[in-house]
């Protein structure tokens, strides 16, 4: 049952408007996680090029996925430490050079090289360190409407971006010339961090909690909390979702050969793979703030076993029905509601409990966890199909790891951690 909850005293509001960091950050995510979403539209004609299977290319992005989560930790200690903008600015700088080798490659090397420096890259410039200044700056009254705005970001890039590299794609008829489309665009991403800057908001906080706890002790605490564990082991399969669905859902609706042609206009199945992830995106929208205000008034943990028991429900129903064209829109739109509401879930959840101090640093960790997922998820997915020449497995281990995640996230004890070392002694 989802109860209410309370939430804990928090730091006053800051004098700059917060909404100036909750606009960029959504720029910033729908760009950076928009432009890597579209990576699914060139599985085909990159693996045709290079005469290869498509677990080469699920291999790269799979990798790429599983750098982003390793490198989240140390991208968020760097943002706790030294601020948020510089460090998601330095992030774009390498996620537009692992694009630049992704356009220009002509082998598997270049392949692989250029997915790394998008992972690396696309570490600082993704959730952690962008809903991290958003939990610093915005006011407490105000915070679940603001990480939720922003979380939408990553789905309004998915809704936007993705049919976009779908047409550009369906026009050039050239992957290349799409991918420096997108490489143009990825340059935004080291521009708008100016209005992240969040140096004041860290001090603030460390004054606040008087400087006693070291990145060390924070990270100790948080492993010898069962529910920190349940957390990041829980977003192992949102993780696992993503990158399967983000990934290998325009082929498989290829491969299907499922087109659509509504009121006069056609789509061909590469083209409606494509506006399939719009689809998701799009409805997240919607989604990502709805979850993330449900979390200001019911207990997040219990938001969560819901929404990944719909997810299961939702992947179990698209295996049954018939496919078509309108199954298809159906479960993207289904999907969608469910895709990303448990970033803000998870990221507040975290703050919650441990506090701001070092709140982007573990929340990398629990992204690291997501990240891992990601890669079993998106390299899987290209091997099994390899193997078997489909996607059917895959989608009943999806099915089985959401009844997993629901399971794992009930038993979560969310309220704030006890600190009596920390607390002022008596006389």
């Amino acid at each position: 049952m989802v109860r209410p909850m309370t939430s804990a005293p928090t730091s006053a509001s800051p004098a700059r408007s917060y909404w100036v960091a909750v606009l960029c950050g959504f720029l910033v995510l729908t760009i950076g996680l928009g432009v890597r979403q579209s990576f699914g539209i060139f599985l085909k004609p990159v693996s045709a090029e290079l005469h290869v299977g498509r677990e080469l290319f699920s291999f790269g992005t799979a990798v790429s996925m599983l750098l982003m989560g390793f490198f989240a930790p140390f991208v968020g200690r760097l943002a706790d430490r030294f601020g948020s903008a510089p460090t998601i600015a330095g992030g774009g700088a390498v996620y537009v050079l692992g694009m630049i080798v992704t356009t220009t490659m002509h082998n598997g090397t270049m392949l692989i090289l250029g997915n790394i420096l998008v992972g690396i890259g696309l570490s600082a410039a993704s959730f952690g360190p962008v809903l991290g200044v958003i939990l610093r700056v915005a006011p407490p009254e105000k915070q679940a409407l603001a990480v939720g705005i922003c979380s939408a970001g990553g789905s309004f890039g998915q809704f936007f971006i993705v049919p976009l590299a779908s047409v550009l794609q369906g026009h050039f008829g050239d992957w290349r010339l799409t991918m420096w489309a997108l490489t143009g665009l990825a340059v935004l991403v080291m521009l708008l961090p100016i209005g992240l800057n969040d140096s004041k908001q860290i001090a603030a906080a460390k004054q606040a909690a008087g400087g006693a706890q070291t990145s060390r002790e924070a990270l100790a605490e948080a492993f010898r909390s069962r529910s920190y564990i349940l957390l990041t082991v829980g977003y192992f399969v949102c993780g696992f979702h993503v990158a399967f669905v983000g990934g290998h859902l325009p082929a498989y609706i290829s491969d299907k050969g499922i087109g659509l042609s509504l009121f006069g206009v056609t789509l061909s199945p590469a083209e409606l793979g494509g506006w399939s992830i719009g689809m998701v995106g799009l409805f997240n929208i919607v989604g990502s703030i709805l979850w993330s205000s449900l979390g200001a008034k019911y207990q997040r943990k219990n938001l969560l076993s819901l929404l990944y028991l719909l997810r299961s429900l939702v992947f179990l129903a698209f295996v049954l029905a018939p496919l078509s064209a309108a199954s298809v829109l159906a479960f993207a739109g289904a999907l969608g509601f469910l895709w990303l509401g448990t970033v803000p879930l998870t990221t507040s959840l975290v703050g919650f409990m441990f506090g701001r101090v070092h709140v982007t640093m573990l929340n990398g960790i629990v992204f690291l966890g997501h990240q891992v997922g990601s890669f079993f998820g998106g390299w899987g997915g290209g091997k099994l199909f390899d193997i078997t020449g489909n996607y059917d497995a895959m989608w009943w281990i999806a099915i089985v790891l959401g009844l997993v995640s629901a399971a794992l996230h009930f038993p979560i004890v969310e309220k704030p951690i006890e600190r009596p070392a920390l607390a002022p002694q008596p006389a």
